[in-house]
């Protein structure tokens, strides 16, 4: 296959890492370092926003916000996530990967910074305005998910396209991890002027009126990393795989690539002459017949892993209140309460969720990437089961630390499992002209998890309690296991090998 292979897409195949590489890693992260703030920063604060607005004069506590106040709030950036990745999946393959991306990390930018501008003293018009703006937020950052993949899987070389593509999805980490820390940060500026020991006691005193400066700041701070990359990104060229196996242009393929990569490279117009046949459709039988499996093996690992992942990192809050490591509401003021929220999530995010990530890219070409989602929905599964079978034994005030310990395992093989491999694997089996369809489909079944883990868990650990919530978490990651034999392996092989758009450009359409 290596001699009708385009000259231009076997030199991106076999290109020796370059600046290029680290540059399109750094590009197409920020967009996932913003993502990852702006959906999980959202957890920090819903605690604070119960009190600003759900608090009633004379009551013996804090406010809380109303279980269907919070899940929309956890919720809808979910929802507008979803129809994002469908939406900029698709357009993705219609008018190629570069001319959209722009689009996606500017509608982040503005509905970032328009969610934190809510200025109003009535509850309802609050959660209303910052809900409308999550969803565009949530949009935003659906388009992200399939084309930031698929171009780094473009852009990469065959021996290392696995950790490139993961490095740009570790950037999650370091989101989750920086969230925290502006958490930490902010509260702990506004903490200095109201120390605990005066409003602890007294719910009525308790949420100072500087206390809404604190969450506006930090869902706000998500603008900025996006921001700072959106030149960049409207700068890179069209990947060379759309150009030449979508678009049919190879000598703008080669022109663009030879800027790229530094050589002198061919159009070959004629291999493309050889290779034309008609284009099958994501619903053609002949699309089912190849890809089908795969389809459904990428979009149900994803869907079950999201319940899981999503469900312990916007709840951890509550979990942490139910053993005891975070304290009672009554026991602390309002920016305490984010500051302590915030540390909490912040060493968990440091000490498994960000090594988690870069122990995929260290090991995913190496490893594979069938086995070590394997793995992780294995190890995921039993500290699952570990934490929810004796959960009673993990709330006495002397295994509080264990507990923690174990429930940082589950987030270190989520990442070094298949929180990292659902997202590489989609970027790479599918045929270039459904690649982005594909990843976006799949990515929107990991949303639909997610949606299911936000509304779901939070009703379920009202109805059912912490324990068996965390069973039936560990049941879905089980599951996750079984489907990650419907994935192929591929690792080492150019994309047109794995999609064999080599070997069957030539069949007809079904």
């Amino acid at each position: 296959m290596a001699k009708d292979q385009m000259q231009v897409l076997n030199a991106l195949d076999v290109a020796k890492t370059q600046w290029y590489h680290f540059t399109a890693i750094i590009i197409a992260g920020m967009g996932f370092f913003t993502d990852a703030y702006d959906l999980f920063c959202i957890s920090l604060v819903t605690k604070l926003l119960g009190r600003i607005y759900y608090h009633k004069e004379g009551a013996p506590s804090p406010g809380t916000l109303p279980a269907n106040v919070s899940a929309a709030i956890n919720g809808v950036a979910f929802c507008g996530t979803l129809a994002g990745q469908l939406f900029f999946g698709w357009l993705g393959d219609k008018m190629g990967r570069k001319r959209v991306y722009g689009m996606t990390l500017l509608l982040m930018v503005i509905s970032s910074f328009a969610s934190g501008l809510s200025f109003s003293s009535d509850a309802k018009f609050v959660m209303a305005t910052l809900c409308f703006f999550r969803f565009w937020l949530g949009f935003g950052i659906g388009g992200d998910y399939p084309l930031s993949a698929t171009i780094m899987s473009e852009y990469a070389n065959k021996k290392t396209r696995g950790a490139f593509i993961a490095a740009v999805f570790a950037m999650q980490g370091f989101g989750i991890l920086t969230g925290g820390l502006v958490a930490i940060i902010v509260s702990a500026a506004f903490k200095s002027h109201y120390p605990a020991p005066i409003y602890a006691v007294d719910a009525n005193r308790s949420t100072v009126p500087q206390a809404d400066y604190v969450w506006r700041i930090i869902v706000m701070f998500g603008a900025v990393p996006a921001l700072l990359t959106y030149y960049w990104r409207t700068k890179m060229p069209e990947t060379a795989r759309y150009t030449a196996l979508v678009a049919k242009n190879a000598k703008q393929a080669a022109a663009d690539m030879s800027k790229v990569l530094q050589v002198d490279l061919e159009s070959e117009p004629e291999k493309l002459e050889q290779k034309k046949g008609k284009d099958y459709g994501l619903f053609s039988t002949r699309f089912l017949r190849g890809h089908g499996l795969h389809l459904l093996g990428t979009a149900s690992t994803w869907f079950l892993l999201d319940i899981a992942f999503y469900s312990q990192n916007l709840f951890q809050k509550d979990i942490f209140s139910a053993i005891g490591w975070i304290p009672k509401a009554n026991t602390m003021n309002a920016i305490e309460e984010v500051y302590k929220i915030a540390r909490a999530q912040t060493l968990i995010a440091l000490c498994s969720t960000v090594p988690g990530y870069w122990f995929t890219v260290a090991l995913i070409d190496k490893v594979g990437r069938f086995k070590i989602q394997l793995m992780g929905f294995f190890f995921m599964t039993v500290f699952m089961f570990a934490l929810a079978i004796p959960y009673h034994h993990w709330t006495l005030p002397d295994n509080r630390i264990g507990f923690v310990v174990m429930y940082s395992f589950t987030f270190f093989f989520a990442n070094f499992g298949p929180n990292a491999t659902t997202f590489v694997v989609p970027a790479e089996i599918f045929p270039a002209r459904l690649r982005s369809t594909c990843h976006g489909i799949s990515a929107a079944s990991g949303k639909a998890g997610a949606m299911v883990g936000a509304f779901g868990f939070l009703y379920a650990a009202d109805a059912i309690g912490v324990k068996k919530s965390l069973i039936i978490l560990g049941f879905c990651n089980f599951l996750g296991l079984l489907f990650t034999f419907l994935v192929p392996e591929s690792k080492g092989k150019s994309l047109e090998e794995i999609s064999g758009e080599g070997e069957q450009e030539n069949g007809t359409e079904s």
